[in-house]
């Protein structure tokens, strides 16, 4: 068989094309029209239902990200806003986004600058060193990255240090800071081949962290150490707190144990087993706080764990691939909403564990689980806070089917007051180590908003 495509193939594919009255149909709409406008399936359309059996208590006005990958650090501070809002009965709060994504640019340059230094002896042209130099300060991250951010910095609310033009929109900051990142890495590795012990590498750091910090407070601001907080709750009783920290801030007005919480993922792939701790190699910002670590379970386990924790009024941190069978502007997503095959004669069939495999799926996206819908004891539904603004499917709250969520909810971070023993011992023990671009730790690698 002839390896090359040949004229005469050519001919009898555009042949065979125009030969099907459906495929000029389908080209013509597609040259006036989104493919999922056209591929838009009424039945899945026609049922969008926004009620649900089970939620959690307060809801919140939803936040907006804007052109920012902090999906991850706005769905953790969302979870926490819930819990200070019931606390203290206000109606509308928002942690600063702000100040989280400072200590959080601040720590992973200094977690690059240290891998850089731990594979000092790698070829410039290795796998490992070209993974590591390609994304050194994105946007995105995990559970276990947020915790240790927290954990270390604490919390302060919005007012205290607000959004910036540059936390909005972090492209120019993000492209800055990698330049003087990458220059960073070329000098301490060209010290290394003068000559230069690892002990002396690490005694050019400051400086190069000084940079850093410096760069980082003339994009976003300087993070404020001492500050008040007031409110006036829903019964319009007056509350003023002063002279807070924000680590005060965090253990006593928020008071939310954030290492109670773990990461459980459903990730179906050969290389992995059920029942099993993983971490992803290289993946981090604290270099003394918790590595980031996931139980990798069943869908079906996520769903229950997940079902009981709205059920007792605690919101669900969850990551997945938000990009994939979903509408933005309706905010559902949904296995049946499209019908691809009827439009495109060709159906897509890769299972959840191929599409991890080939690099059809990754985590991309995290958002917050608030509701979901129980009949006969299983989920149909499930109501999610996302953090895009107002304008987007239920005022910025999306659905997503039970269907969905098996095909492409990768992650969830769950209390361990609802985990067997098993698993909590199972959480304490060393983890498989995965491959730095192992598709559970993309959501790290997150950028600008999708």
């Amino acid at each position: 068989m002839n390896p090359s495509l040949t004229l005469d193939q050519i001919k009898n594919f555009r042949d065979r094309f125009e030969s099907q009255p459906q495929n000029l149909m389908v080209r013509n709409a597609l040259s006036r029209a989104k493919i999922e406008d056209i591929a838009m399936n009424w039945d899945a359309f026609s049922t969008i239902d926004h009620t649900y059996s089970d939620a959690v208590k307060k809801e919140m006005e939803v936040t907006n990200q804007k052109q920012s990958g902090r999906c991850w650090g706005f769905a953790g501070l969302n979870l926490m806003r819930l819990a200070l809002g019931e606390k203290y009965n206000i109606e509308k709060f928002e942690f600063s986004q702000n100040y989280f994504i400072f200590w959080d640019k601040l720590e992973k340059s200094n977690y690059f600058l240290e891998n850089i230094l731990n594979t000092i002896d790698e070829d410039l042209e290795s796998r490992i060193l070209m993974f590591l130099l390609t994304d050194p300060i994105q946007d995105g991250g995990q559970w276990d990255m947020f915790v240790n951010l927290i954990e270390k910095y604490g919390l302060v609310p919005q007012t205290v240090m607000p959004e910036s033009q540059q936390s909005s929109f972090t492209r120019d900051l993000n492209r800055l800071l990698t330049r003087k990142l990458r220059e960073f890495a070329f000098e301490l590795r060209e010290a290394y081949t003068s000559g230069q012990s690892l002990n002396e590498l690490r005694k050019l750091k400051p400086e190069m962290m000084q940079t850093v910090y410096n760069l980082l407070c003339m994009f976003l601001g300087t993070p404020p150490k001492i500050f008040d907080w007031q409110i006036r709750n829903k019964d319009k009783k007056f509350q003023r707190f002063t002279g807070l920290t924000p680590l005060k801030f965090y253990k006593e007005q928020v008071g939310i144990n954030l290492r109670d919480k773990i990461c459980l993922i459903n990730a179906p792939m050969r290389n992995k087993k059920y029942d099993t701790l993983y971490t992803v190699k290289f993946l981090g910002n604290v270099i003394e706080g918790n590595i980031v670590k996931y139980i990798n379970l069943p869908s079906e386990k996520l769903k229950s764990y997940a079902i009981k924790s709205i059920q007792n009024n605690e919101a669900v941190w969850f990551g997945c691939d938000v990009g994939k069978m979903y509408h933005q502007k309706l905010g559902v997503m949904d296995m049946e909403l499209y019908n691809y095959p009827l439009v495109l004669n060709t159906d897509f069939s890769l299972d959840k564990c191929s599409r991890l495999e080939y690099g059809d799926s990754m985590m991309t996206h995290a958002m917050l689980f608030t509701a979901v819908d129980v009949q006969n004891d299983k989920s149909t539904k499930w109501r999610v806070e996302n953090s895009w603004g107002d304008k987007l499917g239920d005022k910025g709250y999306f659905l997503m089917t039970d269907s969905w969520f098996d095909e492409y909810l990768y992650e969830i971070v769950i209390d361990k007051k609802y985990l067997s023993e098993e698993l909590i011992k199972l959480y304490d023990t060393t983890p498989v180590e995965l491959a730095p671009w192992d598709p559970m730790g993309a959501l790290a690698l997150r950028r600008e908003k999708i």
